[in-house]
């Protein structure tokens, strides 16, 4: 990380601390939710199957970034299905750099190849060793895999969401994580049970198990870039919802905190650790401080 984009960001989480300020640092665009696979935990892919105009994507990102967003991420879908003529992901990527925003990164389910040297940090989807992985995603696990070895950096990150299929894979994918140079860490979530996803979800007692083991992954150097200050939040779900810093701009509609944010009684079922740790960064947590400028030094 640039000196002067942690300076930014040391800012902007000082005066909302302070202050109890609610605006976004944080922004997500949907730039389709076109998606080639049909993942069993996936509630969101092919409703629409739009790829939406570059030009729309232009001024969402210029909207977010007047609000105040500086760390982009964009989603699906499938974010390398994404075209409008002759422009790529990649263009996407290059112009939200020359907008301003200061981090860049991208989720993908990592079956394209991973050519998006210009982005901050692609978060690719694994879900768990060989027979977990594709239990989930369909066959996919040693096509994802030649495409890491085969990516244009060294800026991939694992994304894994945890849940009733994939529980017991969680150390796999770190060793996965730790041993494969072009990947610098692995991101954990649990899985939020949307409507038609309920039964993948994990009770408490298996979320305090899985966080028992991600801490024992990361005392043992596994590059894991989650919070273990967070953890006894996300395992009781007692933290605060929506994330007033985080939104998402789907063709033109704004979100707070996320898509499912208007999905009845899902925000009290949360599994995503980001929300975790920063809703609680926000409030002034100083472990969760300490703790998060440690670990994006690292990573990013």
């Amino acid at each position: 990380m640039k000196l002067s984009s942690f300076f930014y960001f040391a800012r902007f989480g000082i005066s909302t601390i302070l202050f109890g300020r609610e605006d976004p640092i944080l922004g997500t665009i949907i730039v389709t939710d076109r998606c080639n696979l049909s993942c069993r935990h996936c509630s969101v892919n092919n409703l629409t199957s739009v790829m939406h105009p570059y030009e729309q994507l232009q001024q969402e990102m210029q909207q977010l970034y007047g609000m105040g967003v500086r760390i982009l991420f964009f989603c699906g879908g499938e974010t390398f299905l994404w075209r409008d003529g002759e422009k790529t992901l990649r263009d996407l990527v290059v112009e939200a750099k020359r907008i301003g925003f200061l981090i860049v990164n991208t989720v993908t389910n990592g079956t394209f190849p991973l050519d998006l040297p210009e982005a901050d940090l692609i978060l690719l989807s694994l879900d768990g060793d060989r027979e977990r992985h594709n239990a989930i995603r369909g066959d996919t696990y040693d096509c994802i895999m030649e495409n890491v070895k085969n990516a244009a950096s060294d800026r991939i990150c694992f994304y894994m969401a945890i849940n009733q299929i994939n529980k017991g894979a969680i150390r796999d994918v770190c060793q996965a994580a730790r041993d494969i140079k072009q990947v610098r860490a692995v991101s954990f979530n649990f899985h939020t049970p949307y409507p038609d996803t309920q039964d993948l979800a994990l009770s408490r007692e298996e979320k305090a198990a899985c966080c028992r083991l991600i801490a024992q992954m990361m005392d043992e150097g596994a590059p894991v870039f989650n919070l273990k200050s967070a953890f006894p939040a996300l395992i009781d779900n007692t933290f605060p919802t929506p994330c007033r810093q985080c939104v998402v701009m789907e063709n033109g509609k704004l979100s707070t905190c996320g898509r499912c944010v208007e999905v009845p009684d899902l925000c009290g079922r949360c599994g995503y650790f980001f929300v975790a740790e920063y809703t609680q960064l926000f409030r002034g947590n100083i472990k969760v401080l300490c703790e998060m400028l440690k670990t994006y030094l690292k990573y990013i």
